[in-house]
């Protein structure tokens, strides 16, 4: 189990034994206060871009569900008629290739899962960079009719201005022990959120975090519904690496169903979610997680053969490439061949395509959310198309 492991677990259970790392915390929160307030003075500088810049992020380590947010948020400015692109620091990819333009051929090696999951939905112009200064300029040397760009995390990221803040809170993790780090799993303190707009992420049909003697249509929440699980590797895309001859097509495919035992894997920021979202919908599923951007080997997936696979379509992003990546080196293949990738039969590399499959999920937003966006955009010059409630 690594390191990352251990101490998000000890952050879940409220470890007693996190208690002495308080004077770290103590320390780390001192160091946080005086860089935010020196911005604030302008001792040090920032960057402020030509268009707008919204961020959204989150005070606490770790997933809340901005991702399936931001997908959410820029499929819908995009119908509004708005041209909106995105920036991140691309976590996980190669740094040395940045600042990078993500689009739908880039590998998660070189920009970062969640950059390729974002352009997968949405088709939007989207930059990399640790820089968030470089990856504005970036984007808009090559989109400059860019009219807001999205900061998909960034928060503390204060060298870059923003003129909108979201910041997303998982209601079912809450703040844990309410502790900076490493003592808890803050990243700033709780104040923070007094400065944003507070976005509420809820279970589905989940009582609401808010004081239940306020108008529902005044909460800004979010929820993650789950969609129809389908296939890692589609039968169209098989085709195209030529070994359809070889995979069992998808109408001969047993789909997991209610009831079933099913292994989920999990890389995300709290795979516990996942987990228990898969316990919802019926399964009886078997959990495996993995630090956060996790990068899966083939010998870490074959051990799993019991049963059927269930992932997330963040980490599908980066099984995906690693399947089509192993296959490619293959070639034509004939079904009476053996196939070795990595030391791994085609038998194997064929069973477990057939086993692997995706939960993707939608972030729906509550109608105060639009609204807010709307008014917050308004500000900002931006005006949209349609009414505020065209989700």
């Amino acid at each position: 189990m690594s390191i990352e492991t251990t101490i998000t677990r000890a952050w879940q259970r409220k470890e007693a034994w996190l208690w002495l790392l308080l004077p770290i915390s103590w320390l780390y929160g001192l160091l946080v206060f005086l860089r935010r307030q020196a911005y604030r003075l302008g001792i040090l500088s920032s960057f402020r871009a030509p268009v707008p810049v919204m961020v959204i992020g989150n005070v606490t380590v770790g997933g809340s569900g901005k991702t399936p947010l931001i997908i959410t948020l820029v499929s819908y400015l995009q119908r509004q008629g708005i041209k909106v692109g995105v920036i991140s620091r691309g976590y996980g990819g190669d740094t040395s290739q940045m600042p990078a333009l993500v689009t739908k051929e880039s590998l998660p090696s070189t920009v970062g899962d969640e950059p390729c999951l974002i352009v997968n939905n949405t088709a939007a112009p989207m930059a990399v960079c640790p820089n968030r200064k470089q990856a504005i300029t970036t984007l808009l040397n090559a989109h400059p009719d860019l009219q807001l760009i999205i900061a998909d995390d960034g928060l503390q990221h204060y060298t870059l201005q923003r003129d909108i803040e979201w910041i997303v809170v998982d209601v079912a993790r809450g703040f844990g022990n309410e502790q900076l780090l490493p003592t808890g799993f803050l990243r700033e303190p709780m104040s923070r959120l007094k400065d944003a707009t507070v976005i509420y992420h809820e279970k589905p049909n989940g009582v609401s975090a808010l004081n239940d003697s306020e108008n529902l249509a005044q909460r800004l929440t979010m929820q993650l519904q789950p969609d129809e699980l389908y296939p890692l590797l589609s039968d169209d895309e098989l085709v195209e690496l030529n070994v359809s001859n070889i995979i069992t097509p998808l109408s001969a495919k047993v789909v997991p169903s209610k009831g079933d035992k099913v292994h989920a894997i999990s890389g995300i920021g709290y795979p516990q979610r996942f987990f228990a979202t898969l316990s919802t919908l019926g399964f009886d599923a078997i959990g495996h997680p993995f630090p956060d951007h996790h990068n899966f080997s083939l010998s870490e997936l074959l051990q799993y053969t019991e049963h059927p696979m269930i992932v997330t379509t963040k980490d599908a992003v980066k099984i995906r490439t690693l399947l089509v990546a192993g296959i490619s080196k293959i070639g034509a293949i004939k079904s009476n061949e053996t196939i070795d990738i990595d030391s791994h039969s085609g038998n194997d590399i064929r069973a477990l395509i057939n086993r692997l499959w995706v939960l993707p999920v939608t972030a729906t937003l509550s109608d105060a959310c639009y609204q807010t966006l709307q008014q917050q955009l308004t500000v900002q010059g931006i005006n949209m198309v349609g009414s505020s409630y065209d989700h």
